[in-house]
């Protein structure tokens, strides 16, 4: 079964950490990119991050640029986000997902986790 999943959410104080994990089974990612998009209440979902199955070269939104670092452990099967100097506007619903692009060139469609909720807030 394939499947993607999603920890290390939580609450979390303005300018505080959280690293999020994505576990993907029932295939191997090393062939994959492997990415993170984000969905704030009444807004769109928004590509956060992602890393090429390539080269490891990454892309990041304008928004998180500076704070926020993807990386992957191919031997564990699992991807991390590591976000610092966390925003009240970074509260979201974060997923996990193939399905993100690092070159125009990067095939489209993947797999999706079932999100994990990230809220900043004093």
């Amino acid at each position: 079964q394939v499947q993607l999943v999603e920890s290390g959410g939580g609450l979390v104080q303005p300018g505080g950490s959280l690293r999020l994990s994505c576990a993907a089974s029932g295939f191997t990612l090393d062939y994959y990119n492997i990415g993170w998009f984000r969905q704030a209440p009444g807004k769109e979902r928004e590509g956060v991050s992602c890393i090429s199955s390539s080269d490891g070269n990454t892309y990041s939104a304008a928004s998180v640029k500076g704070r926020f670092t993807i990386s992957r452990d191919n031997a564990k099967n699992t991807a991390y986000l590591q976000m610092n100097s966390l925003k009240p506007e970074d509260t979201a619903v974060y997923y996990c997902t193939t399905d993100c692009k690092v070159y125009e060139d990067d095939p489209v469609g993947g797999y999706w986790g079932q999100g994990t909720q990230v809220t900043v807030s004093s």
